[in-house]
Order: C-alpha cells, then sequence, then structure tokens
C-alpha cells in the first residue's frame, strides 16, 4: 500500500528533476522515492563513505603517475644538463656572438617543434617506456 504525499519544490529543482526523469525515462514519483529511499537509509553514510574512499584511491593513484612522469622528467633534464656541461667547451670570444645567434636559432626550432608534439598527444613518458620494453626485447633476443 502507497500513501500519497503533495509537497512543493523550487522552480530550478523541479526543472532538474523533470529533465533527469525525461533523459532516464522513468516517473518522477520514482526518482524521488529513490533519493528518499538513500537519504533516510541507515547505511546511508557507509555507502558515502564507500564511495568518497574509492574516489580518493583513484586520485591517489593518478597522483602517483604524475609523481612518476616529473620524476621521469627531472632525471632525464638532470642527465641532459650534467652531459652538456661537462662535454661543451667553453667558447672564445669572437666566435660567441656568431654562437648566441645560431642559440636563438635553434632554440626557436626546438620550441616549433614542442608545439608540434604537444598539439600531437605524444608524451615522453609513453616513449620511456615503449625504449625500454623495446630495449628488454632486444636484449632477450640476442644470442649469448
Amino acid at each position: 500500500m502507497r500513501s500519497k504525499h503533495t509537497f512543493r519544490l523550487p522552480p530550478d529543482l523541479a526543472v532538474k528533476l523533470a529533465d533527469y526523469a525525461a533523459r532516464k525515462r522513468v516517473p518522477q514519483a520514482l526518482i524521488v522515492e529513490a533519493a528518499l529511499a538513500s537519504h533516510l537509509s541507515p547505511d546511508g553514510a557507509d555507502r558515502l563513505e564507500a564511495a568518497l574512499a574509492r574516489r580518493l584511491d583513484r586520485m591517489t593513484r593518478q597522483m602517483e603517475l604524475i609523481e612518476r612522469h616529473v620524476t621521469i622528467s627531472n632525471e632525464a633534464l638532470a642527465v641532459f644538463v650534467r652531459f652538456w656541461l661537462t662535454s661543451t667547451p667553453a667558447l672564445p670570444d669572437t666566435a660567441l656572438a656568431a654562437a648566441q645567434s645560431k642559440g636563438r636559432e635553434r632554440y626557436d626550432g626546438f620550441v616549433e617543434a614542442l608545439g608540434r608534439r604537444l598539439a600531437r598527444g605524444r608524451k615522453l613518458a609513453d616513449e620511456i617506456s615503449r625504449d625500454v620494453t623495446q630495449m628488454a626485447t632486444d636484449t632477450d633476443t640476442e644470442p649469448r
């Protein structure tokens, strides 16, 4: 046996309820019933806590992935800078102006290439993973 209840909703909430019911193709009363049952359920807090825990776990995994990517980027930059500083000799003063001009030209080319790469969506971490996998495969298939 069902009992009838009459209540008033603010206009914006009534529109949201009607839109949701239309999208899901269910009666508005069914949505209100489910919402009330969920809100008044004694285990509602437990379900909310479980949903929050799942979301937090997912966010933690995403943050760990970001941390991994940042670490790879930092290490790659550090290795490059160390290599460049130890292998590049200082220029004589007579060649400095030409080197700076060429450096600006090469930097502009670098920025352009970086822009194209970012537009394509390729990621350094993906390339490193592929390269490491390929190197491991190559090492495993080489005769000893």
